[in-house]
């Protein structure tokens, strides 16, 4: 299918809570790391190659990229952090027509009900699995067969959800 793109939704790693710190500067728990490893492991393994990253600012987002291994153009984007199903479709959106995997990293409640407004499959055994808890390092593969600028609520199915342990 000429349109089909592949989304991939990752929630960041288990973070650690230093004390002092703000919570856009804390980093990732050494369980974080090593699971956001086999995460990576995981998408290299299960799904088409990531051609292009969003990436929300904070550390443990950035740190969670950086642990998954996967190389690819990235682009870090402010709205993610804290953001809503809107800001992060709207950040999809503005990705280039010629990726046709996009892997966005950021965080809870944003990354699971982003993927829950997407899929049109949202009664499927993957969405009620979303809905219970989406763990840190969970990963949500959704196909979506539109261009970028035009994703929208229920207009992809969701392939898969993964918890990387």
């Amino acid at each position: 299918m000429a349109d089909h793109r592949t989304l991939v939704l990752m929630r960041h790693g288990k973070s650690s809570y230093p004390e002092g710190i703000r919570d856009h500067e804390r980093p990732l728990a050494d369980r974080g790391l090593r699971e956001a490893r086999i995460g990576g492991e995981w998408l290299r393994e299960n799904v088409p190659p990531i051609e292009a990253v969003l990436c929300s600012t904070s550390r443990r987002t950035v740190e969670t990229l950086a642990a998954t291994a996967i190389e690819a153009p990235t682009g870090f984007e402010k709205s993610i952090y804290g953001g809503s199903p809107a800001d992060v479709i709207n950040a999809v959106r503005t990705t280039s027509e010629s990726v046709r995997t996009l892997l966005v990293v950021g965080h809870e409640p944003g990354v699971p009900w982003t993927a829950l407004d997407l899929a049109s499959n949202e009664n499927s055994e993957a969405a009620g699995r979303i809905k219970d808890k989406f763990p840190t390092s969970a990963i949500a593969v959704l196909s979506v067969p539109v261009p970028w600028a035009e994703l929208d609520d229920a207009v992809a199915t969701l392939l898969e959800f993964h918890v990387p342990r």
